[in-house]
């Protein structure tokens, strides 16, 4: 695999179509009837200026060795940016405010079922957590459909996230989603996962 960044507003209508289809294709169940409403926002969000990305593309052979020799960097390099490489997953996220802390938001990790399950997931959150981390964000945030429940299991257990005090459950909210929190700093964490004195 190797990865390549892009923004909203600056993305192909390949890409566009690819990001749509993925999305369609990982999303459409665990939304259920709310689909196509958020289809629409979600379409809306894609293209936004401050959307960020980290596309990942496939660069093993055609017959498919997963054993073979990592490319020099060269190598990489210049196969990712030929864009003909097909592309097997992606990560949307911004810099955002929440509760006047600065976070990274991620609005979507979507990988290829075809490539789940092998650690892809897990090296691109951990990437995001670095890219936070080295931005002096206080914490990634995240949202996951309750009915996902693989992507919760993910987060919360794998992952080490907790739903944090800004989920509409923590407020008595019945709502189709859970926010998860990772902090990185005293505030953050005072603020996203155990502000005692929130009154609701």
């Amino acid at each position: 695999m190797c990865l390549k960044s892009g923004r909203g507003n600056k993305l192909s209508s390949p890409v566009k179509h690819y990001v749509q289809s993925l999305l369609e294709l990982n999303m459409e169940g665990p939304y259920g009837s709310e689909w196509l409403d958020e289809e629409k926002v979600k379409r809306r969000e894609m293209v936004a200026p401050e959307a960020h990305y980290i596309f990942v593309h496939e660069v093993a052979d055609s017959v498919g060795d997963e054993t073979r020799t990592m490319l020099s960097a060269e190598e990489t390099s210049t196969s990712c940016v030929e864009d003909s490489r097909p592309l097997v997953g992606f990560v949307h996220y911004r810099f955002v405010l929440e509760e006047d802390v600065p976070v990274l938001y991620v609005y979507e990790l979507q990988i290829e079922p075809r490539v789940q399950g092998k650690g892809l997931g897990k090296f691109l959150m951990q990437l995001i957590e670095l890219i936070a981390q080295k931005n002096c964000m206080g914490a990634v945030i995240l949202t996951v459909q309750k009915a996902n429940l693989l992507a919760l299991n993910f987060y919360l257990s794998k992952l080490r996230y907790i739903i944090s005090t800004i989920s509409p459950s923590k407020m008595g909210i019945e709502k189709s989603y859970e926010i998860l929190c990772k902090t990185f700093n005293d505030e953050a964490k005072t603020i996203l996962e155990v502000n005692e004195n929130k009154s609701f």
